[in-house]
């Protein structure tokens, strides 16, 4: 099925066409065209699921490390709210790998500005007066830079945080080694190492284990891709531009689980907590920010807040549910709704 999508507001033609997602459901692909970086061409997909009763709000959403858009729930729980669903599958992940490049691989997180810019205009000219930006783990930190660095644009409107990766979860020891590491990888950046994440987490997540969601093992496995140097230094130091105090111009909304796994024989832990990342590292950065900042916790949830078990993440969809509409009616108020 192909979808061509035209836009309204203006009167100019998108020349953009969608087609059936693998998703099914009414969910839609296009391949955004990017510029060659060090490993030659390179794409990104944007997805969208488009509310019945929409009235010109969306929601952008940006995954995190070892991973790709799959959470249709989370797209249909909005379009119930009338929001417009976009999802992007950054370069180099999931819908969007190609087979000359490694997998999950960047030298520079800003890289990945050009295809969030890209499907940020793409949506405003598809008809949708707001949008906010939906980060996960990595996508978060890569959001979190984007809206610190693009403070004044007019292409998005606010910004949540879904666990968002600001510093490695590593022992006081293996995180002096990362400035290391990283100084390594700007000289060396293809030498591979373990990035050291635990299995345990995706297999209380997939069907085909313990888990309840259906995703696909070769895009998001169990076990992430050895890392490269590079990679980590470019993590590196997009995190260390967010230890001292920033401003963020936009609303902006940090979720986060309450807890983080300390012992991951204890499946109570791992099915109720963050097993990827220290929350207290999240809460430490989020406290950095100058702005209209929320930070809530939630009980009993996992990484990915909204994978966690059903009554648990029916409270973080309130949670976001009740923030959008809080900044909806700022909008209003500001002639931007």
């Amino acid at each position: 099925m192909i979808v061509r999508s035209e836009e309204q507001k203006t009167g100019t033609c998108m020349d953009t066409f969608y087609e059936e997602d693998i998703l099914g459901e009414g969910f839609q692909r296009t391949t955004l065209s990017l510029r060659d970086d060090y490993e030659g061409s390179a794409v990104a997909t944007l997805v969208r699921r488009l509310s019945d009763t929409g009235n010109g709000r969306s929601v952008l959403y940006i995954h995190g490390f070892n991973d790709y858009f799959f959470q249709r729930e989370m797209a249909c729980r909005l379009n119930e709210r009338s929001f417009h669903f976009y999802a992007l599958d950054l370069r180099k992940y999931g819908r969007s790998w190609l087979s000359h490049q490694k997998f999950n691989d960047i030298r520079d997180i800003r890289v990945y500005f050009e295809e969030i810019t890209l499907a940020l205009q793409m949506i405003r000219e598809e008809g949708s007066r707001t949008t906010v930006l939906l980060g996960h783990s990595t996508g978060g930190l890569i959001v979190t830079l984007y809206a610190k660095e693009h403070g004044d644009s007019s292409l998005f409107d606010g910004i949540m945080l879904n666990s968002p990766f600001f510093d490695f979860n590593k022992s006081w020891f293996v995180k002096k080694c990362i400035p290391f590491a990283s100084l390594v990888g700007g000289f060396l950046p293809g030498i591979k190492i373990t990035g050291g994440f635990t299995e345990q987490y995706g297999k209380f997540l997939h069907r085909g284990s313990r888990g309840e969601w259906e995703y696909n093992l070769a895009w998001k496995p169990h076990v992430a891709p050895r890392i490269n140097l590079g990679w980590v230094r470019a993590i590196h130091k997009a995190q260390r531009e967010l230890r001292q105090p920033f401003e963020v111009r936009k609303p902006l909304l940090v979720l986060h689980s309450e807890r983080s796994v300390s012992n991951f024989s204890d499946e109570e832990q791992v099915q109720s907590r963050d097993a990827i990342l220290n929350v207290r590292d999240i809460q430490q950065v989020a406290r950095n920010i100058r702005g209209q900042v929320e930070i809530v916790s939630v009980l009993g949830g996992l990484h990915d807040l909204v994978l966690s078990c059903k009554e648990v993440r029916g409270k973080v969809y309130q949670i976001m549910f009740d923030w959008l509409e809080r900044q909806n009616g700022t909008n209003d108020r500001n002639c931007l709704g």
